[in-house]
């Protein structure tokens, strides 16, 4: 068996619930909110106001392991609220979950949540910059000029409304 065979990390089994704002239960959210921090402020040495104000008009992608821990989560945003189109943002992946192909799973169901919630229509995303290659997997592709937010490169990506069908 090779090394990198060795170190691959079985990919977790995953529940995965799209709940309104208002379902969420407080200790849901603060689960939600501790991991958007733990991974967004802290790891990523990144001062900003994560409670934008767009949680309360958003659906809410929480893939959880059995016990109930967050393991992954996506912001789902209406169209007309942070873009033209709707967008997924928030797209975060505990620690403790990487290298298992979760991020995939995660996006794939954002994109498959998004169309049952508001229909088959395009998705803008502003995409951290180093993460563009990640996203296109996803049928996403960059447009426009690169710009810095809180102090990371970022890019707008768009998916086509018909991609809605054609990637999982």
């Amino acid at each position: 068996m090779s090394e990198l065979a060795s170190t691959t990390v079985p990919t977790p089994d995953v529940h995965w619930r799209c709940l309104p704002f208002t379902a969420l239960s407080v200790a849901e959210l603060y689960a939600v909110l501790q991991l958007r921090s733990a991974v967004f402020v802290v790891e990523q040495a990144c001062v900003f106001q994560d409670m934008d104000g767009l949680d309360p008009t958003c659906h809410h992608l929480l893939g959880q392991a059995a016990d109930g821990t967050l393991l992954a989560y996506a912001r789902l945003v209406p169209a007309g609220v942070a873009f033209a189109e709707a967008s997924v943002g928030r797209v975060i992946t505990a620690p403790a979950a990487r290298g298992t192909a979760l991020g995939h799973r995660l996006m794939a169901q954002a994109c498959t949540q998004l169309a049952q919630l508001w229909g088959a229509q395009p998705i803008r995303i502003g995409a951290q910059a180093h993460l563009q290659a990640f996203y296109g997997q996803h049928g996403f592709v960059a447009e426009g000029a690169g710009y810095i937010e809180d102090g990371i490169p970022h890019v707008e990506m768009l998916r086509p409304a018909q991609l809605q069908r054609d990637i999982p």
